[in-house]
């Protein structure tokens, strides 16, 4: 996402707020390398707490939040967590400037050790 508007930053900044309540189950990186570009933020769970799904965030500007998860998807964000063995969220934001509204998907990739990752929507939020 382009954070050069302001707008990407601060979204970047409150979901960066949000880790820090999460600090304690979570490790935090930022534009994660995944071989086809780059996640914008990955959330990943700390030893203990391995029972927590990973997250994998795409931001948005003046888009829309199906492209953001169609992205994590087609350029195989995923493919950098392949060592790890937990259900992974996809999420996708997009902050409007017209009319200055947050939407966001979020995807639930299950892991199953008996069968490869399939997927299942969770839903769509707007705030």
């Amino acid at each position: 996402m382009d954070r050069s508007n302001g707008i990407g930053e601060c979204v970047c900044c409150t979901i960066t707020l949000a880790f820090y309540f999460a600090r304690e189950y979570y490790t935090l990186i930022k534009e994660l390398p995944t071989g086809k570009g780059f996640a914008d933020i990955c959330f990943l769970p700390r030893g203990l707490y391995m029972d927590k799904p990973a997250m994998i965030i795409e931001l948005k500007w003046d888009k829309n939040v199906q492209g953001a998860i169609a992205q994590i998807e087609d350029k195989k964000y995923t493919d950098a967590l392949k060592d790890y063995h937990g259900n992974i969220l996809l999420v996708g934001i997009n902050y409007n400037k017209k009319t200055k509204e947050h939407t966001c998907i979020i995807k639930k990739k299950c892991f199953d050790f008996f069968s490869p990752h399939t997927f299942k929507e969770s839903g769509i939020c707007k705030k």
